[in-house]
């Protein structure tokens, strides 16, 4: 019953978040809610490591881009503020999964690398393509998107996509 209830408080938190209006950013506020969500919901099904960890390299992703643009539009700009805001965010997730002994098991790896950092790892280099994919296809269609909701769309589907390959590998 205990975890019942964290899950509620933490979707009645999530849902609360929607109700504010966010301007357009380079990845949208409901995609970062969305693999959020992703991450609680698979920690709580017990979904392999690997597929949560795409999860979680997509969100470090989200939230850098988000942090570095808000920095551009702020006037923020400093030498190296990209890898010290990039490092800084793998950081804050990656090291404490490591000091908890999450990453780091012998038995819980995939190709020989830990099954979390691999899913991070993947997730974030495919979540990066997925934007560049959302840009190319706005850029062939006039600067606009081909249909509502493109910019969630894209990073979800290929994540989506790629949680499946690892499922099958994990298998």
């Amino acid at each position: 019953m205990k975890k019942s209830y964290k899950v509620f408080l933490s979707g009645s938190f999530l849902s609360v978040l929607l109700f504010f209006a966010f301007p357009a950013q380079a990845v949208c506020p409901v995609c970062t809610v969305a693999v959020g969500a992703c991450i609680g919901l698979a920690q709580y099904l017990g979904i392999d490591d690997s597929i949560t960890g795409v999860w979680i390299g997509g969100l470090i992703i989200s939230m850098i881009v988000w942090t570095i643009n808000w920095m551009s539009r702020k006037k923020i700009h400093f030498l190296g503020r990209k890898i010290l805001v990039s490092t800084g965010y793998v950081a804050l997730v990656v090291g404490p999964l490591f000091w908890k002994d999450v990453i780091g098991h012998p038995f819980n790896k995939l190709f020989g690398i830990d099954k979390l950092l691999l899913g991070i790892i993947t997730g974030g280099i495919f979540f990066i393509l997925a934007i560049r994919l959302n840009d190319f296809l706005k850029e062939r269609n006039g600067n606009k998107v081909f249909f509502p909701f493109q910019r969630v769309v894209v990073p979800i589907l290929i994540l989506g996509i790629i949680s499946g390959i690892f499922y099958f590998l994990t298998c």
